[in-house]
């Protein structure tokens, strides 16, 4: 329940943003390379999301 509340738009935000960047700064990159660097920018992003957000938000 949790991940497609708040991890999943993390990570897309993530993935979209580093493809962007990717793309404007770093163009001399080969494309392979930018969609593997991104692709393990989501994936980590999506870890780190999981456990730093809390499992059980009580209402007070």
């Amino acid at each position: 329940m949790r991940a497609f509340k708040l991890i999943i738009p993390v990570m897309l935000i993530v993935g979209v943003y580093g493809w962007m960047k990717l793309e404007k700064s770093y163009s001399d990159v080969p494309e392979t390379s930018r969609i593997l660097i991104t692709i393990g920018a989501v994936i980590l992003s999506g870890i780190i999301s999981f456990f730093l957000f809390p499992k059980n938000e009580s209402k007070k």
